[in-house]
């Protein structure tokens, strides 16, 4: 990814999604020639100089303070994930060298860690959304991922297995945040080649990931709910959290669980009965949620 691109788009996409009337700003006239704010309005809102915003906009943050970078974030009105999306490129444009991404595996601790979460699907991805470890539940819940030739990654299957529309009960909410969440890791890991290929090959083959990529949204995956069509039990709502393995760079665990009392619930547990049965087969099973009795 060139940074400077980067820069450069992202905030000139910010800027033409803001009105005047948005900014709180009047709107001289009725011909305006751009979409959203002028260039030396967001200049105005941010107290800095015309000239000065054109340079960042051109894709120029090398050596910019926090104070001009929170200025810039006031005045386009971001939201926290859009707010360190931009902090991650101005460190990106500032440093001396590129920032290395060492492939190695997952530590046996975390292994265990996961392993040790009953009742909890759980699993460790990197920053190209590959899926690096699971415990069974994890594996369970994510079969068809798992299904996938070569390495398990939640983007590709999103974008290119047909089998997402079906799994991702709102396939359409999925595929948005999957996007706006490889946008914000690319933003994080820009001279990663992996990374730039997994997007390259999305682009390409996939039209709707082309026109999300280009939005420039951007995503902190942190806590949410989830709705899955599961080929063996059927509909699930899972609330999900996020946490970055503080000892391991690039890493995040992912752990879901389901409201306990609830259909999903009973669901779940029926899953992980699933999970742990050594003579398991993909024979789907009455989700409970909608069995009858004869």
């Amino acid at each position: 990814m060139d940074i400077r691109t980067e820069v450069r788009d992202f905030l000139s996409s910010r800027r033409a999604r803001l009105t005047p009337e948005k900014a709180g700003l009047p709107a001289w006239g009725t011909n305006r020639r751009v979409k959203g704010l002028r260039r030396e309005e967001v200049a105005l809102l941010a107290g800095v100089s015309a000239e000065y915003y054109v340079r960042l906009e051109r894709g120029n943050l090398a050596g910019v303070s926090e104070q001009v970078l929170e200025a810039v974030a006031n005045a386009l009105q971001l939201d926290d994930a859009e707010r360190a999306h931009l902090f991650g490129l101005a460190r990106t444009a500032s440093a001396r060298k590129p920032a290395g991404t060492p492939r190695r595996p997952v530590r046996p601790a975390v292994q265990w860690l996961l392993d040790s979460m009953t009742g909890t699907a759980a699993y460790v991805r990197n920053h190209r959304t590959d899926l690096l470890a699971a415990n069974a539940l994890g594996r369970a819940l994510y079969a068809p991922v798992y299904d996938m030739p070569g390495r398990p990654n939640v983007a590709r299957f999103v974008f290119l297995d047909p089998r997402a529309r079906e799994f991702f009960i709102e396939w359409d909410k999925v595929a948005a945040e999957a996007a706006a969440l490889l946008r914000s890791l690319a933003g994080e890991n820009p001279y990663d080649q992996g990374l730039a290929a997994l997007v390259g090959e999305l682009s390409t083959r996939s039209e709707m990931f082309a026109q999300l990529w280009a939005r420039h949204d951007v995503r902190l995956h942190r806590t949410g709910v989830k709705k899955f069509h599961h080929p063996v039990v059927g509909d699930l709502t899972l609330a999900y959290e996020a946490l970055d393995l503080a000892a391991d760079a690039g890493l995040r665990l992912n752990a879901y669980v389901a409201e306990p009392g609830t259909p999903s619930a009973e669901a779940f547990s029926l899953l992980a009965s699933w999970a742990t049965t050594p003579t398991r087969t993909a024979e789907p099973a009455t989700n409970p949620a909608t069995a009858t009795q004869d």
